[in-house]
């Protein structure tokens, strides 16, 4: 589904729309009319008479339609007609024939409609004369006033202009530069060019790597744009399309260029939603100082990537040393931009556990910059062979560029955070290593540039896991679910099992690896260490839903589904017969694999060692988190003997 897009809410106000038609739209690829493309167009502009709107059409496709006269022509001729050397047919016979014949078929199925539609056919010269332009108001003025839709077109069988078309003399050159001076000079509020295409794309549609442009910011896209063909029979094709709009936009009338050929693109346009592309003389204002699209971004990280990854670790290590300074001495600023979005959230009525995910918890600074000073002197992960396969870690350290984007919720936060460290980043390598999405409508643009981005590293619900991991060729390093258990067996110290299971489901109820179900051994229930464990939770604001075991015995609600990622300050308690029940378990509804979903590592020419993967056993002896109080995290290696 289309998204609504705040660049497209001057729609509200349109009350008068010129739409222009093109030759490729009214004519199907043998020349004949399109009549399911022209019925729909028709029916579209039906509704917005409807709804109150005044509606111009400017069409195209009577010299494609006046094609009909070559099967005329041949019917006529005789067989030594035939073998003489064919000559094209006059284009002005064909406009003349033609124009009777779209113009019967507008009639026909407006008629359908019960709408009434006239015919304004005129020519350059027409617009030199004042009188004709008074007039020409005046009667377009009265046909709105009864609800009839003036059909215009230029009147191709007597115009005086001849190939080339465009120079100059002229006013207008095509119906694409008539429906830009139709749409100034009648003062509509907005103008729609419908085409074969989606809308203006930075390179020829049919290569791969071009992107749909969806707003044309003039300084930046000017000269930058490649055209591809124009339409079989028409003048203009998109270069005059985009003329066209560059001309009527800087004088004051929006216009998108969209797709004729996709069902109810009229509609959704001034329905504000964000199809085609938006020429807008304010376009330029929208759009942050400095800020690139997605392809130029993403572009921008790689290269400043390649530049990072010639540097040393000892250069590498300095910046990342810099960034956690920086962090540690905007602290102040970093807090007061995140309590703004937590009051709006707050105020905006968002979930606590998403409010949760957005707090940042005292320490949590300073706790960012050690874990970032560890990291700049950990061992070097770039070039470093292991059975000649390169390593890499994280972002700067490893030599990578990165295009981040938070939730909208996290909108001061993320810019702060991203305004602060890209400062500590040197001039030569630049601060577009790393890039920062604003809005969530590149997101789709950028999953389609896999020949840029090498990585896409989603975090957050199961729905946007899913949806980015099924919208992409990128390999994706996520998990679409944390549904994460602690067993506490029979043979468990309770003091540290209590800790541990109160620090997995109440530190950060909200993350991913946060306790969702709790399994304990079926002997604590008579012991009583499952109602230690249950009160201590409870005590914690802890709500508790049972499994099919533990809701009978317990007398407890049901939990909805053992498979449930609770994301709050709630769980599921099961009793199971043993450890071997509890694995089973685990086995059955947990998710598996970490934070990737992606089990296969190996690149290249695959041995033994390719297909396998690695698991990852954890031990300890009780440590918890306690909200990053005296905790130090370590990156290193540890020998570990059988």
């Amino acid at each position: 589904m289309e998204a609504v897009d705040s660049t497209r809410a001057f729609v509200s106000s349109v009350k008068r729309v010129v739409i222009k038609v093109g030759t490729a739209v009214v004519t199907r690829a043998d020349g004949r009319l399109a009549l399911g493309r022209l019925g729909s167009l028709c029916e579209q502009i039906h509704e917005l008479n409807y709804q109150g709107y005044e509606v111009i059409l400017v069409t195209s496709g009577a010299v494609g339609v006046g094609q009909r006269l070559r099967y005329r022509k041949l019917i006529n001729s005789s067989f030594a007609d035939l073998q003489k050397p064919q000559v094209d047919l006059d284009g002005k016979a064909c406009a003349a024939v033609g124009q009777n014949g779209l113009m019967a078929l507008y009639d026909t199925l407006f008629s359908q409609l019960d709408v009434t539609s006239a015919q304004l056919l005129v020519t350059d010269n027409d617009f030199r004369d004042p009188d004709f332009r008074r007039q020409l108001n005046e009667t377009v003025k009265s046909l709105l006033s009864l609800k009839v839709v003036p059909i215009f077109n230029e009147n191709d069988a007597i115009s005086t202009r001849k190939a080339p078309y465009e120079d100059s003399s002229g006013i207008f050159w095509d119906n694409d530069s008539l429906a830009a001076l139709l749409a100034l000079e009648l003062k509509a509020d907005l103008l729609i060019l419908l085409s074969d295409v989606d809308g203006l794309y930075s390179g020829p549609p049919s290569d791969p790597h071009s992107e749909l442009i969806h707003t044309y910011i003039k300084e930046r896209q000017e000269g930058r744009i490649t055209f591809g063909d124009k339409s079989r029979l028409g003048r203009g094709g998109m270069t005059a399309k985009v003329k066209a709009a560059v001309y009527a936009a800087y004088a004051g009338i929006p216009v998108v260029i969209t797709s004729g050929f996709a069902t109810g693109n009229i509609l959704k346009v001034l329905n504000g939603k964000r199809i085609g592309t938006l020429f807008h003389r304010d376009a330029n204002k929208w759009v942050p100082q400095g800020e690139v699209g997605t392809r130029d971004m993403a572009v921008a990280a790689r290269e400043s990537s390649r530049r990072l990854q010639a540097m040393s670790s000892q250069e590498r290590s300095k910046i990342l040393l810099d960034v956690a300074d920086a962090l540690e001495a905007s602290e102040k600023l970093i807090i007061a931009e995140n309590q703004a979005d937590v009051a709006e959230a707050q105020g905006a009525g968002y979930d606590e556990s998403l409010i949760s995910r957005l707090s940042l918890k005292p320490g949590k600074i300073s706790s960012l910059a050690n874990s970032i000073r560890m990291l700049a002197n950990m061992e070097e992960p770039v070039g470093r062979v292991l059975k000649r396969t390169e390593i890499a870690s994280l972002a700067i350290r490893s030599g990578n560029g990165l295009l981040l984007k938070g939730g909208k919720e996290a909108r001061r936060s993320n810019a702060i955070l991203h305004k602060i460290i890209t400062s500590a980043i040197p001039q030569n390598i630049g601060e577009r290593l790393i890039g920062l999405v604003t809005s969530r409508e590149e997101i789709p643009e950028l999953l389609k540039l896999d020949d840029v981005i090498d990585l896409v590293i989603p975090r957050g619900s199961n729905r946007l896991v899913s949806q980015i991991k099924a919208s992409t060729k990128i390999p994706v390093l996520g998990h679409a679910d944390g549904v994460c258990h602690v067993y506490v067996d029979k043979s468990a110290n309770m003091d540290m099992a209590k800790h541990i299971v109160l620090d997995a489901k109440t530190d950060y109820p909200a993350a991913c690896n946060a306790m969702e179900t709790l399994l304990v051994h079926k002997d604590l229930v008579q012991t009583g260490g499952l109602n230690e464990l249950i009160v201590e939770l409870q005590t914690k604001g802890v709500t508790i839903f049972g499994g099919p075991r533990a809701k009978t015995l317990l007398n407890i609600p049901e939990a909805r589904s053992l498979h449930h990622e609770y994301s709050s300050l709630a769980c599921t308690v099961e009793i199971v017969d043993d450890v071997n029940a509890a694995i089973d378990h685990i086995h059955q509804h947990g998710r598996h694999v970490g934070i990737s979903t992606s089990r296969i590592h190996a690149r290249g020419p695959v041995g033994v060692e390719g297909l396998l993967t690695t698991r990852w056993l954890a031990r300890g002896s009780g440590q918890v988190v306690n909200g990053d109080k005296d905790i130090v995290y370590t990156h290193k290696d540890l020998n570990l003997q059988a």
